[in-house]
Parts: C-alpha cells; sequence; structure tokens
C-alpha cells in the first residue's frame, strides 16, 4: 500500500531542519547524538521496504555526533551545520566506507579518502550517518542494481523515486537525515526530487568540486538534496569551493552563496518552458505546472513563452553520455562484463561506435548551444519548467511499461538540456497527480547564480503553500 505521506512515522527529530537543530545545540536542548540515533532508527526502520541504504554506519556516525555536541557545549562548532545528519551516495569516496557504485564490479574495500565534497562537509560537522543507494554507475535516472536491488518510492512502494539519486531522494522524504548528497548528470538530482517530492538543486558547473573525475565528464554535478530550499542552500554553501585536484573547475571565481531573504518574483521576468528537448508531457503534469505558472504571473512575474535553442539535444546528450559510458566500461575487465547491467552495456557500446571526429563535433554543437543558453538567460531572470514530463512509474523499469520509450533519456526532457549547458536548476515540489505522486517544477538561473535561484526557489515554497 503507498503511504500517506513519507514523513508519518517519523518522530519530531527526524522532521527538523538545519537551522532549528543549530539552535538546538545551542541551547542545548537536542543533542546531536540524540538526533543521529533517531535518524539511524529512522533508516532502519524504512530500508526493508524502500531499500534506499547500501550501508548505516551507527559507529562512525555516533563518534562524529559525540565530538559534535562537544564543540557545541565548548561554544566551538565547526559551523552553523555542525552535526547535521547527513547521507552520501554510494558514488563519492568517503573515507573508512566501501564505495560500491552500485556495481558487483566494484571491490568492497574502504576508501583511503574523501571526495573534495566529502571533505568540506565534515570539515563544517556534518554526520555521516547512512550511504545511499544509485543504479550501477549511475547511468540511468531510476535506481536498482544487481548488487543492492530496486529501491521504491516512499508515496508508493510499487513505483520508482527516480535516480540516479533514487536512495539520497527517499532518505529526504522519510526523514532519514537533514542533507543528502547527490549527482547528476543528466537529472539524477531533480529528476527524484521531482518524484519523492522533496528539493534537489543542480548547481552551477564547478560549483562543488569533484574527485577523482567523472568518466561521464562535464555533464556530471554534485548537489544537495534536502526537504526545503533552505537546507538545501545551507547544504550546498558547506560543500562549494575551489579543490586543486579538480581541474575542470577552471580558474574563475562564481558568486557568493551568502544566504539572501526569499527573491520577490514580482517584475521578475520569467521565460515558461514547456516543451520537453524529447519525449511527450503527461496532461496531468501539465495542468498542475501550469498551475503554478499562473500562481508565478498573480504574483507579479512576468511570465512568458520560451523555447530552448535550436539543436537535436537528445543525440547531443547521447554523443557525451553514451561515450562516458564505453569511457568507464573500459576500466572493467572483460571476464567481469557478464554481471554488468545489460542497459548499461548497450549505452557503452553505442558510444564506442561513435567516431572520434563525430564526438568533437558534438562538443563543439555543445559550445554553441551553451553559449545561446547563456544568452537567453541574459534576457530573463529565470527559466521554469516541470521538472519532468511525467509522474513516477513502475519501479524496476528504465522506461515507463507500454510506453514508446526506449532509454530513459527519451522521458528526461527537462532534466538533461541543463547538464549541457551547466546552468544551475533547482526543483521545488508544486502538487500531486490524482494517484497521489509529487509533481516537481524546476527553476532554472544563469550560470554562478545558485544564491538567487535558491532564494526564489525559497519563495516558490510560499506560494505554493498559499
Amino acid at each position: 500500500m503507498p503511504f500517506q505521506n513519507p514523513l508519518e512515522g517519523a518522530g519530531e527529530l527526524c522532521r527538523m531542519d538545519a537551522a532549528g537543530l543549530a539552535e538546538a545545540y545551542r541551547t542545548r536542548s537536542l543533542s546531536p547524538v540524540e538526533v543521529a540515533k533517531a535518524t539511524m532508527d529512522r533508516a532502519e526502520e524504512v530500508n526493508a521496504d524502500l531499500n534506499a541504504f547500501t550501508h548505516i554506519d551507527r559507529e562512525g556516525a555516533l563518534a562524529a555526533a559525540s565530538a559534535s555536541e562537544q564543540r557545541w557545549k565548548d561554544g566551538a562548532p565547526l559551523s552553523e551545520v555542525d552535526g547535521v545528519p547527513t547521507t552520501l551516495k554510494d558514488i563519492v569516496w568517503v573515507e573508512g566506507w566501501s564505495v560500491r557504485y552500485g556495481s558487483t564490479t566494484t571491490p568492497a574495500r574502504p576508501q583511503t579518502e574523501d571526495a573534495p565534497s566529502v571533505a568540506r562537509l565534515r570539515q563544517a560537522g556534518a554526520v555521516f550517518i547512512a550511504q545511499t543507494t544509485t543504479p550501477e554507475f549511475g547511468w540511468k535516472a531510476i535506481t536498482d542494481s544487481a548488487l543492492f536491488g530496486v529501491t521504491r518510492n516512499p508515496w508508493n512502494r510499487a513505483k520508482t523515486p527516480g535516480g540516479s539519486s533514487g536512495g539520497a531522494a527517499v532518505a529526504a522524504a522519510v526523514g532519514a537525515g537533514v542533507f543528502h548528497l547527490g549527482t547528476d548528470g543528466g537529472g539524477s538530482i531533480r529528476i527524484p526530487a521531482s518524484f519523492t517530492g522533496i528539493v534537489g538543486h543542480k548547481p552551477t558547473f564547478g560549483r562543488v568540486p569533484a574527485h577523482p573525475p567523472s568518466a561521464f565528464g562535464t555533464v556530471a554535478h554534485i548537489g544537495p538534496m534536502a526537504r526545503s530550499a533552505a537546507d538545501t542552500a545551507a547544504m550546498l554553501k558547506a560543500m562549494s569551493g575551489r579543490d586543486l585536484r579538480d581541474w575542470t573547475q577552471g580558474a574563475g571565481k562564481l558568486g557568493a552563496l551568502a544566504a539572501d531573504a526569499p527573491v520577490d518574483l514580482s517584475g521578475k521576468r520569467i521565460g515558461y518552458w514547456s516543451k520537453p528537448a524529447s519525449g511527450t508531457l503527461d496532461p496531468e503534469v501539465a495542468g498542475l505546472v501550469d498551475a503554478t505558472v499562473a500562481k508565478l504571473s498573480a504574483a507579479g512575474a512576468i511570465v512568458e513563452p520560451v523555447d530552448l535553442p535550436a539543436d537535436n539535444l537528445l543525440d547531443l546528450f547521447h554523443h557525451h553520455w553514451f561515450t562516458g559510458a564505453a569511457a568507464r566500461l573500459s576500466s572493467i575487465p572483460e571476464t567481469d562484463r557478464k554481471a554488468i547491467d545489460p542497459g548499461f552495456l548497450e549505452i557503452a557500446r553505442a558510444g564506442a561506435a561513435y567516431t572520434s571526429t563525430e564526438l568533437v563535433l558534438a562538443q563543439v554543437r555543445r559550445g554553441e548551444y551553451g553559449a545561446a543558453m547563456d544568452l537567453l538567460l541574459a534576457d530573463y531572470d529565470f527559466l521554469v519548467s516541470p521538472a519532468t514530463a511525467l509522474p513516477a512509474f513502475d519501479a524496476g523499469l528504465e522506461v515507463p511499461a507500454a510506453s514508446a520509450y526506449g532509454r530513459w533519456t527519451e522521458w528526461a526532457g527537462f532534466a538533461f538540456p541543463i547538464n549541457l549547458s551547466q546552468q544551475p536548476a533547482c526543483v521545488v515540489p508544486c502538487g500531486f497527480t490524482a494517484a497521489g505522486l509529487p509533481v516537481g517544477f524546476q527553476i532554472i538561473g544563469a550560470r554562478g547564480d545558485d544564491a538567487r535561484v535558491l532564494s526564489a526557489a525559497a519563495h516558490l515554497e510560499v506560494i505554493f503553500s498559499t
């Protein structure tokens, strides 16, 4: 049976946000140890049904929470998010944890160092409670793998939570943590955020450092997931910054992430992108998003229809994503490949079939498209769109049953174009289908404009709640 609400059954400690926890820690009305225990209990409680976690680190989390408790007692927290329970996707390095990338081909051995994003969260005092599920190598926008099984949507266990950060989205939705680290190479933060009714932010590329480099190259982003825009912004601030191991960040500086009051959308010029780059828009999703856009207009925003710059964006994305899969597969011995997800093998073979000339031409096309998107965002304060063209469908399937889609990319046409162009994009929940499934709303800003996008998302939360 579907849950009425994923937070039903979650105790009060599992519903608190980062700011509330910081105040409780400061006044010593709550301890990070109490919160860590409650959060891990919640993770264990839901995991048998939802399969969101690959590992719950009680020993490590309690040690970190105890150290955080002492810092708050001493009046010397490492940051405002010291002691906040956090989950990490099984695709980023975590010192002392086995990181399997959802694959039986990856040895189960503890990592010897943190990825930069993880290290920054640790330095801020975040308490790592658990590791979350991903499909093999994060290759698709649903979450299942031969290694860890099928992850399920907490609103309806028969449905997928999306992916590839599906475990992180489920953890957020059920109250098993406040901060949740996800990755997004073609929608892998924003799609599960939409399918599970949480907030997910794909930052401007380079905002969050990555190491080791992703085989999927510069379409792959690392970002925060949470139950509110404020928590998402706080997590992004903690995990952002320059790391010299990530050459793709470039030498420039991105704008500050100072916390601002929610952006007032009155008078703002907003482009409404309503036609996905691939696939068709579900009428029920369209109706909910249209109603949301009407609320923006009623709030004083100047909303105009826009189309993305012309190109076959699905083909362009496939050149980048499929060749990335081929690169990843090349590192795996032939003898180990029989256990790999057949879908991943198919796209890797397709990627290997592209010629070097075709790939370079695709990179040129991407540059032209990215520049055109920068120009479009120079004319508008924000773009808005559905987060996904359809609601969650049956778990364990790459595409909806009896649909005309062949690959996940074909129904993800509101997601992958923004990976190609690298703008920040935040998804917030905007309503439910008649079947009780969440629908997400996407707001996109100019590169480097993460703070304004997240502030606008916070304002949207207020608008949507009225």
